[in-house]
């Protein structure tokens, strides 16, 4: 694929659930004004997207116990952004700062509750045989669901070696069940919101979620968010049966549809 001087080279990943009771006005309240205050307006933003695990989704999840999230079905919306190659440390200066700013200026939002949320390093992307969409423009594209899995690497495997091997075995299969998709996974930068002045941030941030060396994947599909759910479990079963890890992390997400109360109702 071409390279072009605008490239993906950080996440933001942040899993939340508005307070019960507060669905409505937090979702109107992120999409309104964090969305865009607390993260696009900053320097390096590349894209943005949200995603959302209803009751039924959240079901799915598996292991029962996971430290990315606690309870596993905590974190009913899924927000993520690409940040510029070039510019992590720059936009994390300006979001750590910002958060504050907002919070100080009466731009925060209580009711709510993070599961999971991290700065994560990208470091590799692979698809399906004839997928096009690259990974700059994968929050662009608007594709009907997303997979989240989080691996574990086994003892004496670094996440390296762990992406490596996932790329050329498992994961290549996961994608060829899957069909049409594509497949990125990232290694853990630090957390957001650290601030030299001020500290953390401004409410706990969620769970530990497990191991520094864990590697997150996102897994881009035009199939629905259930339609490979299959796949994915037997994915699990290969990464632990080849003695490379396990996956202590595994969710289906669809689109939110921003301008809507769509999916408020359906959380619990």
């Amino acid at each position: 694929m071409d390279e072009y001087p605008v490239r993906v080279g950080a996440m933001l990943f942040t899993m939340v659930d508005p307070n019960r009771g507060h669905e409505v006005a937090y979702n109107r309240w992120y999409e309104h004004d964090h969305f865009y205050g607390g993260c696009m307006i900053g320097p390096g933003m590349l894209s943005g997207a949200r995603w959302v695990a209803t009751r039924p989704l959240k079901d799915l999840r598996f292991p029962a116990d996971s430290h990315f999230a606690e309870p596993v079905d905590a974190g009913s919306y899924l927000a993520i952004y690409w940040v510029n190659g070039g510019q992590e440390e720059e936009w994390l200066d300006w979001s750590s700062k910002q958060v504050w700013w907002l919070y100080e200026n009466g731009r925060g939002f209580a009711e709510r509750t993070h599961a999971q949320t991290g700065i994560y390093d990208f470091k590799s992307s692979v698809a399906s045989e004839g997928h096009a969409v690259s990974i700059a423009l994968a929050l662009n594209h608007r594709y009907p669901s997303m997979l989240v899995l989080v691996a574990e690497p086994a003892e004496g495997t670094t996440s390296e070696d762990l992406i490596t091997a996932l790329d050329g075995g498992p994961l290549a299969d996961l994608l060829a069940s899957a069909g049409d998709a594509r497949a990125s996974s990232w290694t853990v930068r630090r957390r957001p919101g650290d601030h030299a002045d001020k500290g953390s941030s401004p409410m706990p941030l969620g769970a530990s979620g497990g191991s520094p060396d864990r590697v997150v994947q996102l897994i881009f599909s035009e199939n629905g968010p259930t339609d490979d759910w299959h796949a994915v479990r037997a994915y699990a079963e290969a990464v632990e049966g080849a003695g490379l890890g396990r996956v202590t992390f595994a969710s289906p997400f669809m689109p939110t549809d921003f301008g809507t109360d769509r999916y408020t109702d359906e959380l619990w």
